[in-house]
């Protein structure tokens, strides 16, 4: 089996692989303040509930866009479950050509969320993954990684209303029943829901212009992607589990697969 982590700014997606097959996952909150033996005593707790055997663990492989964590994750890989983690950065295999000024740069995230597009949707595609902040990541037919756009996250610009506007409260992000407010929490909902809708469909179809117009697959993930996907006119489909299946197909360019 493979434990692979998606280490995101707000949250840790983990799932568990038997093979090409999702057999479990979990998401949990990202603390920079935990150390190895606090996450190694959290995860396996969730192992029994889906029915997972700790000692089945063969293999263990990280993205991450907290760096911090970086080092503790790997000491809770070979402490805890006696492996050497595959870390997804620099030197690592992915099949995908990085034509970026700088690839450094690049969010591992990103990384592996264009390899599992490519791989399902082929190319071109554009994938938009809504977490922490959203980002939009445009491969085309050959394969190459082009580059993309990052902007503020929903959670964040929401949050960023109620901190910085007095009178304006926290609200749950939902659809409103109509784009014209009748009270203060429906109109900021309309405002952030809506809001994000125009400006994924707007930077998407820039982004196809780009592109010299051939069709283009549009893939959605990330926490709001169903929310958002429901009233956008450019997305094509929600894949909740892009990255996860990303960082199982680069284990397998990289070493054995048959774990």
């Amino acid at each position: 089996m493979i434990l692979v982590f998606d280490v995101g700014n707000s949250n840790i997606v983990l799932g568990v692989y038997q093979r090409e097959k999702l057999l479990t996952y979990w998401r949990i909150s990202t603390d920079r303040q935990k150390t190895a033996d606090e996450y190694a005593v959290l995860i396996k707790s969730l192992f029994p509930y889906g029915q997972i055997d700790s000692r089945e663990i063969k293999a263990l492989v990280i993205s991450s866009v907290v760096p911090p964590l970086n080092p503790v994750l790997e000491d809770m890989s070979q402490r805890y479950f006696g492996v050497e983690p595959l870390v997804v950065g620099p030197g690592v295999k992915t099949g995908i050509s990085l034509k970026y000024e700088n690839p450094r740069e690049i969010g591992a995230d990103r990384v592996v969320n264009a390899v599992a597009a490519f791989e399902r949707y082929g190319g071109p595609v554009i994938v938009v993954d809504f977490g922490t902040a959203t980002t939009f990541c445009a491969i085309n037919a050959q394969g190459e990684y082009l580059g993309g756009a990052i902007a503020p996250g929903i959670g964040i610009s929401s949050e960023a209303l109620f901190q910085r506007a007095a009178k304006l409260p926290r609200i749950e992000l939902i659809k409103p029943r109509s784009v014209i407010g009748r009270n203060t929490v429906s109109s900021m909902q309309s405002g952030v829901i809506y809001g994000f809708i125009g400006q994924v469909d707007g930077i998407v179809e820039r982004m196809k212009a780009e592109l010299n117009g051939v069709p283009v697959k549009v893939v959605a993930t990330g926490g709001f992607a169903e929310l958002i996907a429901a009233d956008s006119h450019t997305i094509d489909v929600v894949d909740n589990f892009l990255t996860l299946e990303g960082l199982r197909l680069i284990y397998e360019k990289n070493c054995n697969p048959h774990v």
